[in-house]
């Protein structure tokens, strides 16, 4: 192999390199910049899905609007899959028609999406959802008396 035939590979693969990198970054996003702080919401439903998926797990929720009387579905976004299992979940944690309560953030877009930082059964238990940056937004609501 020439040093010119190693060098255009080189490049090659670091053109490759830069855009997967580009692309992910893209795919993840920022909290602040999709969900709202100053909108909490208290989502309480059965699960319809559990996505078990990086960069983060979504729950799908069938949720009875009390204003409406209608069925809405819910995606509350909560951690990555390696955050989740260090929590004690698994991907079948959540089997449809799990009864389910959120505290969360919704989407400021008007969506139909929020992110949670815990969830909690009707038995009392409750589970941390691995969204570090969720979890801080929750705590300073708390301190705030919101």
């Amino acid at each position: 192999m020439t040093l010119h035939n190693m060098k255009w590979r080189v490049g090659a693969i670091g053109v490759v390199l830069a855009a997967g990198l580009a692309s992910a970054g893209y795919a993840h996003h920022s909290f602040a910049a999709e969900f709202d702080t100053n909108r909490p919401v208290k989502l309480q439903g059965s699960v319809a899905k559990f996505e078990w998926v990086n960069p983060h797990s979504w729950i799908h929720i069938d949720v009875v609007n009390p204003k409406t009387r209608q069925h809405e579905l819910w995606r509350v976004e909560g951690g990555a899959p390696s955050a989740l299992l260090r929590r004690g979940w698994n991907r079948n944690s959540l089997p449809a028609g799990t009864k389910i309560a959120v505290m969360a953030f919704a989407a400021r877009d008007g969506d139909r999406r929020a992110s949670a930082s815990d969830i909690s059964f009707p038995d009392g238990r409750q589970l941390s959802l691995g969204n570090p940056t969720t979890e801080a937004a929750a705590a300073a609501a708390k301190r705030a008396g919101n």
